[in-house]
């Protein structure tokens, strides 16, 4: 029930309603609570790429844990009746701090991202007139961020070097395929050893499927089905562990734990990487920071953002180039020399004379 200060007013929101009903912007359904809407939706939706089991639990968990007591409980609030302002205060209830503790900005966005969805939903479905409900930030400090929220930051060469060389000898080989493929450590953990191509002229490593909360699943997109490419180097190593490991059936782990399991990197992450990226002076660095920093080594080699969106499996070039153009050199090269109009002495070709002036 809505309540108006003035006849006028009511008068004002009563024509509204009835012009929004009249053209279709506005169904009856509109009436439903957000969090009936929002149960049934998770149910049903499917994103543009695809839509894993494991993302629908987690949509249905903080919309339950968070959305659902300040829509509904808080603000009792149909699925119509949420407006940008309370969107905005959403997010500055997310980003209060609770037991001496706050929500992290990835964090943040992943709540927000089943709100978001579900209102352009209802605007497909006319149960609500506009999706203009954009959440501001929580902090004003500016970090780019990857496709799985991650801030993107990148180790310098004798960052990755010293951690390498400090890391366990039992995973060493292990973070030298994460940094020169890009893999994601979902990606890298669930590496059976029918996955890595290690014979033939174009040895690589076909990434299938990814193993995340205990689940294998492909990976987040069709794009992130891809083959990359793999060294001399890396291809000696890997065959030699493979001689050596308890574990080298073709169904086997590349890289699984003393007992033939899957890795945890909740594990991993303080026991191994942590110890090594403080001694390289880089205590912030994440399984996802080796993936940032073999985009890096790529810009530098010269290879060019659809390449690097291939090796990555990205989506898309653009979403490539806006989370690494950071990483890219702004200074200008020389000046572009273009071809001479006459033939340089001793020139006796057209190929000739355009390797001489390029």
């Amino acid at each position: 029930m809505e309540s108006f200060r003035t006849l006028d007013a009511a008068r004002k929101a009563k024509r509204a309603r009835e012009t929004a009903r009249d053209t279709g912007e506005l169904h009856e359904q509109s009436r439903v609570s957000f969090r009936e809407f929002a149960e049934e939706w998770v149910g049903r939706h499917y994103g543009r790429r695809g839509f894993r089991e494991s993302t629908r639990d987690d949509y249905r968990r903080d919309l339950r844990r968070y959305a659902f007591p300040f829509f509904d409980e808080r603000l009792g609030r149909t699925v119509s009746q949420v407006t940008p302002r309370d969107v905005a205060n959403f997010v500055a209830y997310l980003c209060e701090e609770r037991d001496g503790k706050r929500l992290a900005d990835a964090s943040v966005r992943r709540i927000l991202a089943p709100v978001r969805s579900l209102f352009a939903t209802a605007v497909r479905e006319g149960l609500v007139r506009t999706t203009r409900r954009r959440a501001p930030r929580c902090r004003t400090a500016r970090r780019v961020r990857d496709e799985d929220g991650e801030e993107v930051r990148a180790l310098t060469r004798e960052q990755l070097r010293t951690v390498l060389a400090v890391v366990h000898p039992r995973h060493r080989l292990m973070f030298r395929l994460l940094a020169a493929t890009g893999l994601r450590v979902s990606e890298l953990i669930a590496l059976q050893w029918r996955h890595l191509r290690l014979d033939g002229s174009e040895p690589c490593v076909r990434v299938r499927r990814a193993l995340a909360k205990g689940r294998v699943e492909p990976p987040k997109s069709k794009h992130g089905k891809r083959d990359v490419p793999l060294s001399s180097a890396l291809v000696s190593e890997l065959r030699a562990w493979r001689r050596e490991t308890e574990w080298p059936g073709d169904e086997d782990l590349v890289f699984p734990s003393l007992t033939g399991t899957a890795l945890n990197p909740d594990n991993l992450r303080p026991r191994v990487l942590r110890p090594a990226a403080e001694e390289a002076g880089a205590p912030w660095a994440g399984f996802h920071t080796f993936r940032h920093t073999c985009a890096s080594m790529l810009f530098e080699r010269g290879f060019n953002v659809k390449q690097v969106q291939r090796w990555l499996g990205h989506h898309s070039p653009s979403f490539t180039l806006d989370a690494y153009v950071h990483l890219l050199d702004e200074a200008l090269p020389g000046p572009l020399i273009l071809p001479s109009h006459t033939a340089p002495v001793g020139a006796t070709s057209t190929s000739e004379v355009s390797r001489t002036s390029l």
